[in-house]
């Protein structure tokens, strides 16, 4: 059987569902309606969590309107940089660098000595040997005649300059031996090549006026006179050549009276006056004849240190090879 439905009871449901349909209509109106937002988005705002609340009406969001300035500066929002200074300021400390190990400074290497070049030696055959030992001889280092050997004389007179200059006294003729008997000696000619001995010049006669003492008349002497300023060479009296030379001072006299070469030398250098005395061949003390560039220069205004001072080199370099250890000297007025 079936049974009837009341009309109050059907009334009652239809009412209930009418109100259900327009509660869902007023939420959706409301959410089509939300500023910012598209249709059928939710709407999620900063600080809130999506969703709604349990009556369907969004829940409220503390934040102020969009267009609406907001009094109080948000102080949450991270994507708002701060205008305001940090009480304490930030030091960034630089990057930790490990410094760099100082290189060494480079070790100064000591220079080689070099080698010395070899120019001739002991054993040595030639006419360089010859032309060695005649400038050698200019210099009074090599006696006798010249040779085309290398020998033991000829060593020893190598040996004998090198030392006199400071150089390593090998004996053997090296570059720098060399240059320095070149530098100080003339090229040998031909007469001194081949051991031709020097003529003594004849003046004409009545050319040459010379102030005679009788000490001057026999033998080999260099006649010196204090009253004519010259010296005359004088063989078996008869005078050869003369020139003028220049003595010593009041302070320092040319001593006057007979004498004899007992030395002679090239090359020398004052001890007391650390002066060149070139040519020199000594006859008292320390005194003796030589070549002066002094008195070349200045002439008489000046005055020696007790040596017969000469001016013309080439005559007294004729004279320095003529005379003989042991010839006699007279200083006389």
């Amino acid at each position: 059987m079936q049974t009837a439905t009341s009309p109050l009871r059907a009334t009652g449901a239809l009412r209930r569902a009418l109100v259900l349909a327009g509660a869902v209509a007023l939420v959706a109106a409301t959410t089509a309606c939300s500023p910012d937002q598209g249709a059928g988005v939710a709407a999620t705002h900063v600080g809130q969590t999506a969703g709604s609340s349990s009556s369907g009406t969004p829940a409220p969001t503390g934040e102020t309107p969009a267009g609406t300035p907001s009094e109080t500066p948000s102080e949450t929002l991270s994507e708002t940089p701060s205008t305001t200074p940090s009480a304490t300021p930030t030091t960034v400390a630089p990057p930790t660098t490990t410094p760099a190990k100082p290189r060494p400074a480079p070790t100064a290497t000591a220079e080689p000595t070099p080698v010395p070049v070899i120019v001739l030696r002991a054993g040595d055959t030639g006419p360089k040997v010859r032309s060695l030992q005649a400038r050698l001889r200019q210099l009074n280092w090599f006696d006798g005649d010249v040779s085309d050997r290398y020998g033991t004389r000829t060593t020893a007179a190598v040996r004998g300059f090198q030392a006199k200059r400071g150089f390593d006294a090998t004996g053997t003729l090296d570059e720098r031996t060399w240059d320095k008997l070149v530098s100080m000696t003339h090229r040998p000619t031909a007469d001194e090549l081949a051991n031709v001995k020097p003529k003594p010049a004849e003046p004409a006669p009545g050319s040459m006026s010379w102030d005679v003492d009788e000490r001057c008349m026999t033998g080999r002497v260099m006649c010196v006179s204090k009253s004519t300023k010259r010296l005359t060479w004088v063989v078996d009296g008869i005078p050869q050549y003369g020139f003028d030379v220049r003595f010593g001072s009041d302070e320092l006299p040319t001593r006057e009276g007979v004498f004899s070469v007992y030395l002679k030398k090239v090359d020398v250098i004052s001890n007391l006056y650390h002066t060149p005395m070139p040519y020199s061949m000594f006859f008292s003390g320390g005194q003796a004849v030589h070549y002066s560039s002094n008195f070349a220069r200045l002439g008489y205004s000046g005055a020696s240190h007790g040596c017969v001072n000469v001016r013309n080199k080439p005559l007294l370099i004729q004279l320095y090879n003529e005379v003989r250890i042991g010839d006699k000297v007279v200083v006389h007025w």
